[in-house]
């Protein structure tokens, strides 16, 4: 049984909401791209710059990749209780995986700010 220290100190109701949240931010992006690219006949250079050029698609975005890694950091947290019964290598991966979840959301930061 999962303690409450490897859990760090969340409970289930908590990474439930947190889950199903991050769950409509995806889904909310993705959808809008998704009408983004059936609405816009031609997509150039020009075009996709303007389009995250506003200050709304940006924090949009932004908000999307920090739904992301909450939802990548709970997911495999809660796959890898399940699957890797060897504390250390489960520590290991799940230190592997939120590194690589915190620097997509720091890689996108300096692509999403650089335009």
């Amino acid at each position: 049984m999962v303690t409450g220290q490897a859990s760090l100190k969340r409970n289930g109701v908590q990474d439930f909401v947190t889950i199903r949240g991050t769950a409509i931010i995806m889904t909310a992006f993705s959808l809008f791209m998704a009408w983004f690219f059936i609405c816009t006949p031609e997509i150039t250079y020009a075009i996709w710059q303007d389009l995250f050029s506003g200050l709304a698609m940006k924090v949009f975005t932004f908000v999307a990749l920090i739904s992301v890694m909450f939802h990548v950091r709970i997911g495999m947290w809660q796959v890898l209780t399940d699957y890797v019964k060897a504390l250390y290598l489960r520590a290991i991966i799940q230190f592997i995986l939120n590194i690589i979840a915190f620097v997509y959301v720091v890689i996108g930061l300096f692509v999403l700010w650089g335009v």
